[in-house]
């Protein structure tokens, strides 16, 4: 429930989502399927990145899918389940193309850790 609700609540996913130094100001977050999440992740390098995506299913606790609607284009599918007490995350995010996977990928390996690290800290923090 509470690393579902890290997820769920746009004031806990704007404070972890996205690698080491980026922050985020969250322009929509309508979750239901068929819901926007349009937002602007700032770079700590002064670059900002607009992000939009569409929620497709949201099922509690278990799943969030959505897809990322503009460069890369990708589906993801978060699922958590708990094992022994704690909760296991699967991150997938299947890629419109070929080109798109391997240009993220090297991208997308060491900034997703970053945003696990980033989402257990929020999760310590939580009440």
């Amino acid at each position: 429930e509470k690393v579902f609700r890290a997820w769920t609540d746009p004031e806990h996913l704007a404070r972890w989502w996205g690698p080491n130094g980026f922050t985020n100001t969250f322009h929509a977050f309508d979750m239901k399927p068929g819901g926007a999440w349009r937002f602007v992740m700032h770079g700590p390098d002064g670059k900002d990145y607009k992000n939009e995506s569409v929620f497709v299913e949201i099922v509690k606790p278990e799943r969030i899918v959505f897809d990322h609607v503009n460069g890369p284009k990708y589906h993801m599918i978060a699922t958590f389940d708990d094992v022994d007490g704690k909760t296991w995350i699967r991150w997938r995010m299947i890629f419109e193309s070929a080109r798109d996977y391997e240009w993220a990928r090297p991208i997308c390996v060491n900034a997703n850790e970053e945003n696990f690290d980033r989402l257990e800290a929020e999760l310590a923090s939580m009440a």
